[in-house]
């Protein structure tokens, strides 16, 4: 048995989206401590699944947690890097059941799909397991190629938000993508991406609150799965991840809702925002000011682009969010000008940041 050591590491736990960093203690066998400032968690090494290579680092997700992320120096010690898992060819279940099987087992889904995805989405998604939903959306889409953004000050101020429009006990997973279109989406596996050009167009914190609960009653509806199969049908299912994140992006952005799934997913965002006391003008605002910058997608040749294109009316979202609007309420602010402040500069002040390009 190799003697125990620590190295330096850095992790999320898969509660929230902060970074921890500290040590990881090895004691040379199967058990794996990790330390910040005192604050222990311990797990053993078989827990561990590979999640991705970056540059100087490997990336390990947890099997009994599957929002734990743990980041260690692509260097490690040779006793601790033979217990660790190793990279997987083509993912962990195709490595499992080989790849002449797993090609047979994508035949017999494809022909079962082509019955039922494509012809009965309405139905069907709501009704796919939140756990296929969640393995769909890693495959697609993992960590959206290292461009999600991450500052202490702007995960505190994102989950703070968050917990505004969604007080389930079991939250949306939430982040900012480094991609400078005006978009926003919600993505298989109860996932909401900001993309860092809406937070810049983005003049208040309401403003922003009012986008992420709309694409978190996206989710809480059941409305993704739906899209998805009616939008891209089996081939997104089978090979979205092969296609590269670029393409994944740009077919996700331009997935498209029925007019009544996104003025349901505007309804929870207005009720969640009474709950809250978050002023529904700001997304009034909002709404109002895209719409004369992009146009309205019901004005007769107008070129409305990103978030806004496959949604209702924005005049009409915006007079539905000014009547939610209770007379004489005294709405406190959703974030301070510090924590909103850290949300619009979360990515350029991030330097692991992967940069958006179309090639």
């Amino acid at each position: 048995m190799e003697e125990n050591f620590s190295l330096a590491a850095e992790w999320y736990d898969g509660t929230n989206a902060l970074r921890h960093s500290g040590v990881l203690r090895w004691d040379g066998a199967d058990r794996l401590t990790l330390d910040a400032s005192g604050v222990e968690t311990q797990f053993v090494v078989a827990d561990l699944q590979f999640a991705e290579n970056r540059p100087g680092q490997i990336v390990y997700r947890r099997e009994t947690v599957p929002d734990f992320r743990l980041i260690l120096p692509a260097e490690l010690p040779p006793g601790l890097a033979a217990r660790l898992p190793a990279e997987s060819n083509y993912g962990a279940w195709i490595d499992r059941l080989g790849l002449g099987r797993s090609v047979a087992a994508f035949a017999v889904v494809s022909a079962a799909a082509v019955a039922l995805f494509l012809t009965a989405p309405d139905w069907l998604g709501p009704r796919i397991p939140a756990s296929w939903e969640r393995e769909i959306g890693e495959a697609m889409i993992g960590d959206f190629g290292g461009r999600i953004c991450h500052t202490p000050a702007g995960d505190a101020a994102l989950a703070k938000l968050l917990d505004k429009v969604d007080p389930a006990e079991e939250k949306v997973r939430a982040g900012i993508a480094n991609m400078d279109m005006v978009n926003a989406v919600a993505l298989p596996g109860g996932q909401v991406l900001l993309f860092d050009g809406l937070v810049q167009q983005a003049e208040t914190p309401e403003e922003l609150a009012g986008v992420l609960g709309h694409e978190v009653g996206h989710v809480r509806e059941r409305h993704v799965m739906t899209a998805l199969l009616r939008q891209f049908g089996l081939s997104i299912l089978l090979a979205g991840a092969d296609s590269g994140v670029t393409n994944s992006v740009f077919g996700l952005a331009a997935m498209g809702y029925s007019r009544e799934a996104e003025r349901e997913a505007d309804s929870y965002a207005r009720a969640r925002m009474r709950e809250s006391r978050i002023s529904p003008l700001g997304a009034a605002g909002f709404f109002e000011r895209m719409a004369k910058q992009h146009g309205d997608p019901e004005e007769e040749g107008s070129a409305v682009l990103g978030w806004l294109a496959s949604h209702p009316s924005a005049g009409e979202r915006a007079e539905a969010y000014r009547d939610a609007a209770r007379d004489g309420a005294d709405y406190p602010p959703v974030l301070s000008e510090a924590e909103f402040a850290a949300l619009k500069s979360m990515c350029e002040d991030d330097p692991d940041v992967e940069e958006f390009g179309f090639f």
